[in-house]
């Protein structure tokens, strides 16, 4: 193995899977994780020049401790982890699923949190080694849809400042990298995202593809330690009252109304 490895979490699909596919692109071997995705996963991989597969469950933080320390072990350059694996599902900031508050927590945070320190307590690389935790526009332009999502991407953005004072190594980076909306999520259709997903700055949707190319910078190691790159054209300047899932079904609706 003469490539540098990354692992991206929930590399499969999405925005994970546009990660592993730059990474690729750029000459680095990629591990591509997996929960239920296992098709997805195979077939991403088997397209790229040089890539495995890795399942384990984020609700099992233990085991996806020991699927690190397996990496560890046998990959001989290992620069980058990606957390990218994360659930996303609504309860109101009026009432608090604790289920979905643990799930939330569990996969979230407390994974990506014990992952990190375990690839920097075991990863091998002569180059910098690199954590990105990908985090949310939300921890700066908050509001009350997805509360329990929304706290466990805090609790995950607190890591970032944590890990880079640290760090075993000087040469260690730890990045936050915070998308705004990029995908349809949750229960929207694909076609709500032409007006949801320009609700920012510069009235433009933001592609995966950009996502993707700031890890790859990130994962160079040329920012300060601690540093969180904000890739939502503009979305988290703004203060906006509700989710734009709903901003642009009331827009929509509004429009309706009006004719």
């Amino acid at each position: 193995m003469t490539r540098p490895a990354v692992l991206v979490t929930g590399g499969a699909t999405r925005i994970g899977a546009a990660i592993a596919r730059t990474f690729a692109a750029a000459g680095w071997h990629v591990v591509i994780h997996y929960r239920t995705s296992a098709a997805q996963a195979d077939t991403l991989a088997a397209s790229l020049p040089s890539a495995e597969t890795v399942s384990f469950d984020l609700a099992d933080d233990d085991a996806a401790v020991a699927a690190i320390r397996n990496l560890a072990n046998r990959l001989p350059d290992w620069r980058c982890l990606v957390n990218s694996a994360s659930v996303f599902h609504y309860d109101p900031v009026t009432a608090l699923d604790p289920a979905t508050y643990r799930q939330a927590m569990q996969v979230n945070a407390l994974a990506p949190a014990r992952m990190a320190q375990t690839y920097l307590a075991h990863a091998a690389s002569a180059a910098t080694r690199t954590v990105i935790q990908i985090t949310d526009m939300k921890l700066a332009n908050p509001n009350p849809d997805f509360f329990s999502y929304t706290m466990s991407k805090h609790a995950l953005a607190a890591t970032i400042a944590m890990l880079a004072k640290g760090a075993s190594s000087p040469d260690d980076r730890a990045y936050g990298l915070a998308p705004g909306a990029i995908l349809a999520s949750h229960d929207q259709r694909e076609e709500e995202t032409d007006i949801s997903h320009r609700l920012n700055l510069l009235g433009r949707k933001t592609g995966a593809q950009e996502i993707a190319d700031a890890a790859l910078f990130l994962a160079g190691g040329s920012l300060k330690s601690g540093e969180t790159l904000f890739i939502d054209s503009g979305q988290h300047l703004l203060d906006q009252p509700r989710d734009v899932i709903w901003l642009a079904r009331e827009l929509a609706a509004a429009g309706r109304s009006a004719s």
